[in-house]
C-alpha cells in the first residue's frame, strides 16, 4: 500500500479521536515537527511510527497498513479514550449552569427518559471547567460493569451529540439512546448496513444487534472523568 493511503488513514484516525496533529503526536510520544514531515509525505511512514500508533492507541495494524478490518483492536482501546482527573476544587456543584461543561444528575445506563428531559436545565447539578473537557460537552454518570475496565461503575463521562447520525466512527464509544434504553457501548459495523453492533468491553456481555432506525440519538464519549477528592 502507498504511503499516501496510510497518511489518509492516520488523518481519519485523528478525526475520529478529535485530535489535532500536535496533540496526536504527543499521544504517540513523537516529536510534532517530525510527525508533520511524515504527514506531508516528506518522510516515509516507517515501522517505528506505525508501531507507535498501534501500541499507544490500540489501533489495528492490519487496518493501518491495508485499510481492511476494524480501526480498533478488540481489547486495546482503553488508551484510545482520554481519562481526565479533576481536582475536587475544579468541580462546581453549586448548580451553576455557566463556566464550563455542565454536569447532569443523570445515569446514562438506566431508563428511557426522553432526550429533552435528560438535558433539561433542572437536571444540571454543576459544572467542570478544564481545558481538557470541551465546554459544549454534557457530563453524565455511568453505572454497571459492562464497559469495565475502560469505564467503571460510577465514572463520569463527557459526551457530545452526533449531529449527523450517518457519520459513525466505527469502534468508538457512544451513548446510544433507544426508545426504552440508554446504553454506553462500542458501536461496531454490522454486515447488514441497516444495522449496527453494540459491544461491551466486558466479555461477559453479549453483542447487541440494533437497527439504525431504532437509534433515537447518539452521543460520542470524548472523556472519562474521575474526581480527585484529595485536598
Amino acid at each position: 500500500m502507498s504511503n499516501e493511503a496510510r497518511i489518509e488513514r492516520i488523518k481519519e484516525l485523528m478525526k475520529s479521536m478529535g485530535l489535532k496533529q500536535i496533540a496526536f503526536a504527543e499521544r504517540i510520544g513523537m516529536d510534532a515537527s517530525n510527525f508533520s514531515k511524515h504527514m506531508k509525505g516528506k518522510l516515509p511512514l516507517g515501522d517505528t511510527l506505525l508501531n507507535k500508533v498501534v501500541v499507544e492507541l490500540g489501533v489495528s495494524k492490519e487496518w493501518l497498513l491495508t485499510g481492511e478490518g476494524d480501526m480498533w483492536q478488540r481489547n486495546a482501546r482503553n488508551n484510545q479514550l482520554p481519562t481526565v482527573t479533576v481536582p475536587v476544587g475544579d468541580l462546581d456543584m453549586t448548580g451553576s449552569t455557566i463556566g464550563g461543561a455542565r454536569v447532569y444528575d443523570l445515569d446514562v445506563t438506566a431508563g428511557g427518559m426522553a432526550r429533552e428531559r435528560m438535558f433539561a436545565d433542572e437536571q444540571v447539578i454543576g459544572t467542570i471547567n478544564m481545558p481538557a473537557i470541551h465546554p459544549d460537552c454534557c457530563i453524565v454518570r455511568v453505572s454497571g460493569d459492562s464497559m469495565a475496565p475502560v469505564i467503571g461503575n460510577g465514572d463520569l463521562i463527557a459526551i457530545r451529540e452526533v449531529r449527523n447520525p450517518n457519520l459513525i466512527f466505527w469502534g468508538q464509544i457512544y451513548v446510544v439512546l433507544l426508545d426504552d434504553y440508554r446504553m454506553v457501548k462500542y458501536v461496531r459495523r454490522h454486515p447488514d448496513p441497516s444495522q449496527v453492533i453494540l459491544r461491551s468491553e466486558n466479555s461477559n456481555y453479549d453483542d447487541i444487534e440494533v437497527a439504525k432506525s431504532d437509534i433515537r440519538d447518539l452521543f460520542l464519549v470524548e472523556n472519562i472523568i474521575r474526581i480527585d477528592s484529595r485536598v
